[in-house]
């Protein structure tokens, strides 16, 4: 299966963290983001990573090559970051078949393979990994409705009143149904290619969207106080194991 990695963003929030780097390039544990992110991947068997790539982009591709643990790496390049629908679009030429996204600034220690297995055995059009986080911090994410049977029939980006505490999580698997709903997608009030409004397409034009609940933790390391607790939840992981 191929993968394709968001890793065009500037990262202003990380600040000083990415004066002089990408956010993708930012270290926690002393592992570059997409580093781990790519060991996810290879963990769940990805044949191919397609990375998606634009601010200082030279960084990662002089860092990286052509090549990771042996894994082709090809690269998109995103001229102007105008949200995560438009940054797909850059991997469509790429793409053969059904395909992971995964953003480029999380970390993982999750059930990502579990993601894979379902959209396989549901033949669905998507699966994604989501996850409950409290009330009053739904309105950071892309948060979703289901149905009884597990089913997503709304997606909301960053909605002021949210329908649910349910929330996506960065890990996403796709058909390649999804680019001709991000071609059809409109620019948001704030200017950018929404992936929420890209799925209700999907959603509105009857394909089925699984969602798959996490077991495991993940960390969107948005802030340097998110890479502090990504470090210290590693940290506790290494203890668990080792006891």
């Amino acid at each position: 299966m191929q993968a394709v990695v968001l890793a065009a963003g500037k990262g202003t929030r990380l600040e000083p963290l990415t004066d002089d780097k990408p956010k993708a390039l930012v270290e926690v544990d002393d592992t570059p983001l997409i580093e781990d992110v790519f060991d996810n991947l290879l963990e769940i068997g990805v044949t191919e990573l397609i990375v998606v790539v634009g601010h200082m982009k030279e960084q990662i591709i002089e860092r990286y090559g052509d090549a990771y643990e042996d894994v082709p790496i090809t690269y998109a390049h995103q001229r102007e970051q105008l949200g995560l629908a438009h940054a797909i679009l850059q991997a469509e030429p790429y793409v053969e078949d059904d395909f992971v996204v995964m953003l480029g600034d999380n970390v993982f220690r999750a059930n990502l393979a579990d993601v894979i297995n379902r959209q396989h055995e549901d033949r669905a059009d998507a699966a994604f990994l989501v996850e409950e986080v409290p009330y009053e911090e739904a309105s950071r994410y892309g948060v979703l409705d289901t149905n009884e049977y597990g089913e997503i029939v709304e997606v909301v980006e960053k909605p002021e009143d949210p329908p649910s505490n349910l929330v996506m999580t960065g890990f996403y698997t796709f058909t390649p149904a999804i680019f001709h709903a991000c071609h059809l997608v409109q620019p948001s009030d704030r200017g950018e290619y929404e992936l929420p409004d890209a799925i209700d397409l999907l959603i509105q034009s009857g394909r089925t969207i699984d969602a798959i609940r996490m077991d495991g933790w993940r960390i969107d390391v948005g802030y340097p106080e998110d890479r502090e607790r990504a470090e210290e939840r590693l940290a506790e992981s290494r203890t668990i194991d080792s006891s």
